[in-house]
């Protein structure tokens, strides 16, 4: 794959579409002054090349119930089995993110559940009784402080704000 340097158009292109996925390309056009098929070939540009991965509606949890949010840090007892693990997982609608970590653990799991009923059950009769998981670990969440997408610099520049540049991406 050929090296594509991001430049600041493509930051300012990124800060708004991090903030707002819905935002009108038009409108993106008029605050980065090119047209909007510049803008629409610089996106469809960085989908291609995997910068952009797409775009989703973010639903917040609680709304739907699931009130008690749980991280999940799992050890296997053999390490090779880790792609039948993740199968595993994967099949666990209440997992909604799973990492391989360093560390005492092997996996980190972002889970969220109705109550601490449901979560004990899916620790318990689920989750710890996939072949390979050897033991869990359990922190549940009292707080989200902080909820956001990975950085991209705001335009417009504030004064002071560092300029962080991306380097050639493959």
């Amino acid at each position: 794959m050929s090296k594509y340097q991001i430049d600041e158009t493509d930051q300012k292109i990124l800060s708004f579409l991090v903030k707002n996925a819905r935002m009108p390309f038009l409108e993106i056009a008029r605050e980065c002054g090119v047209s909007g098929a510049a803008i629409h070939q610089r996106v469809k540009k960085m989908e291609t090349l995997g910068i952009i991965t797409g775009s989703r509606l973010l639903v917040k949890p609680q709304t739907l119930g699931l009130n008690v949010c749980a991280f999940v840090q799992v050890s296997l007892s053999e390490a090779n089995k880790y792609p039948q693990v993740i199968d595993a997982l994967k099949k666990i609608s209440e997992v909604v993110e799973c990492h391989f970590v360093t560390g005492k653990h092997s996996l980190l799991l972002k889970i969220y559940c109705f109550n601490h009923d449901h979560l004990m059950e899916i620790l318990i009769n689920t989750i710890q009784n996939i072949p390979s998981v050897q033991q869990t670990e359990t922190l549940i969440s009292l707080d989200q402080a902080i909820e956001r997408q990975v950085w991209v610099k705001d335009y417009p520049n504030k004064k002071g704000s560092p300029i962080k540049k991306i380097g050639n991406l493959e």
